[in-house]
C-alpha cells in the first residue's frame, strides 16, 4: 500500500495540509445539522418501523445520536455501546437532556441478550471486524437480526478518511508517511493506521463478504449504493471504487 516514500510524501503533506487543514471529512454530525434522520436514509421507514418495542444495541454509538432517535422510535430499550469513554459521556448528558434516561444505557460493552443489533459508520473502524460479528451472533436472539451500514471502504476515493487529503491520497502515500504527517497536529502515539482514535481496518467490499460467510450470517438486504456523481460507472467492476456505502441486514444462514 503506498507508493510514494515517506520523505517526498511528508513535505508535500506538511505543505499542503499542515494541521489536518482541508481534510474532506466531515468533523461533525451533517445529518443532524441538516435535520436529516441518517437511519431512514440507509434503512427506511418499514425497517425502522419493525423495531418498535424490540431490545436494540446500536454497536459503535459516538455520541448516541442513533440511540437517542431510536427511543424516540419506540424501541423498548436501547444499549449504546462504544470503546471512547468522553463520546459516551456526551450521549449520557444529551439523554438526560432531553428526558431520555430511563431508556437508554451507554456502556463499553455488552453481552446480553438483543432483538437487534445496529451499528452505523463503524464497521471500517473496527480493530477485529470477524470478533464484532461473532459478537453479534453471541447477543442476537433466535430470530434476531443486525442492520448494518458503514462506508466509505477502503477503496472508496476517501476511503483513508483523515488520510485522504485528495481523492485515493491513501494509495498514493505510504502508511509510514502519513502516520507522521498525522502525528504533527495529533498526539496518540499512534503509529498505524488501526491505532488511531476510532481506528481504521482497512476494510473492502470483498473481504466483508467473505466475513459474513465465515461467521455464519446471510444477509437478507444487501445493498451497495454507488457515489452519487459517478454512479452511471458503478458495477460489479467498480464497485470497490465507486461504491459509497455498504447496507445490509444480517440474519443467521440456514
Amino acid at each position: 500500500m503506498g507508493f510514494v516514500g515517506t520523505r517526498l510524501s511528508y513535505r508535500f503533506l506538511k505543505h499542503w495540509y499542515p494541521g489536518g487543514r482541508g481534510v474532506p471529512m466531515s468533523e461533525g454530525d451533517p445529518f443532524r445539522e441538516l435535520g436529516i434522520s441518517k437511519l431512514e436514509l440507509y434503512f427506511g421507514s418499514s425497517q425502522l418501523a419493525e423495531l418498535h418495542d424490540k431490545v436494540v444495541v446500536d454497536f459503535g454509538c459516538g455520541t448516541g445520536n442513533n440511540a437517542l432517535e431510536l427511543v424516540e422510535l419506540g424501541c423498548k430499550r436501547v444499549i449504546a455501546v462504544d470503546i471512547q469513554q468522553e463520546l459516551l459521556a456526551i450521549g449520557r448528558h444529551e439523554a438526560e437532556r432531553r428526558g431520555l434516561s430511563d431508556k437508554v444505557e451507554f456502556v463499553t460493552s455488552y453481552e446480553d441478550k438483543a432483538d437487534v443489533v445496529l451499528t452505523t459508520d463503524a464497521f471500517e473502524h473496527f480493530a477485529d471486524p470477524a470478533a464484532i460479528l461473532r459478537l453479534f451472533g453471541r447477543i442476537l436472539t433466535q430470530h434476531g437480526y443486525a442492520m448494518v451500514q458503514f462506508g466509505p471502504t477502503w477503496y472508496h476515493p476517501l476511503g483513508g478518511h483523515l488520510f485522504s487529503v485528495f481523492p485515493w491520497a491513501h494509495l498514493v502515500f505510504t502508511e509510514r508517511s502519513l502516520i507522521r504527517w498525522r502525528s504533527d497536529f495529533k498526539s496518540d502515539g499512534a503509529t498505524r493506521f488501526e491505532e488511531c482514535a476510532g481506528g481504521l481496518n482497512k476494510l473492502t467490499i470483498s473481504r466483508w463478504e467473505r466475513l459474513i460467510e465465515e461467521n455464519g450470517f446471510g444477509q437478507s438486504h444487501y445493498e451497495l449504493r454507488p457515489v452519487r456523481a459517478v454512479q452511471a460507472l458503478h458495477c460489479w467492476l467498480t464497485r470497490e471504487l465507486f461504491t459509497s456505502v455498504v447496507i445490509a441486514r444480517l440474519t443467521r444462514a440456514a
